[in-house]
């Protein structure tokens, strides 16, 4: 396993398990900071099968940009036929995804490496946040 923090001006940091690139996002995840993560996590899902994991336990803060940036990231993993999955034992967070119709859209965690949270698998197909 190797971790490359990305700079104290960026607000993820990189690990690599296995095969499986876990991006931790620290600090909101807005308008503000969407397009420099959008520009990171695109690298990141640029080829077949990327296999990632998006650790939101660190994020306060989560708006409708830093929404559609997940739905966008989930779109691009799909399209290349790999695995996107959530980290977050957020109640908010979960909420948020009720209150927006995006449950079943995304694979949510509580801890890397532990199995989902019971219910529905991910839906396939969502197209949302703009092109992939």
């Amino acid at each position: 396993m190797s971790e490359r923090p990305t700079g104290p001006a960026d607000s993820h940091a990189e690990r690599t398990v296995g095969t499986t690139t876990v991006v931790t996002l620290n600090g909101d995840v807005d308008l503000v900071t969407r397009l420099s993560l959008a520009a990171r996590l695109d690298t990141l899902t640029d080829g077949p099968r990327p296999d990632l994991v998006l650790d939101l336990r660190p994020v306060p803060f989560i708006d409708c940009a830093g929404l559609g940036l997940l739905c966008r990231v989930r779109n691009r993993v799909t399209a290349r036929g790999g695995r996107l999955r959530l980290v977050s034992g957020s109640s908010s967070f979960r909420r948020i995804l009720r209150h927006t119709g995006l449950t079943g859209v995304f694979q949510v965690l509580p801890k890397f490496g532990e199995p989902p949270s019971a219910g529905p698998a991910p839906r396939q197909g969502v197209a949302a946040a703009g092109p992939g």
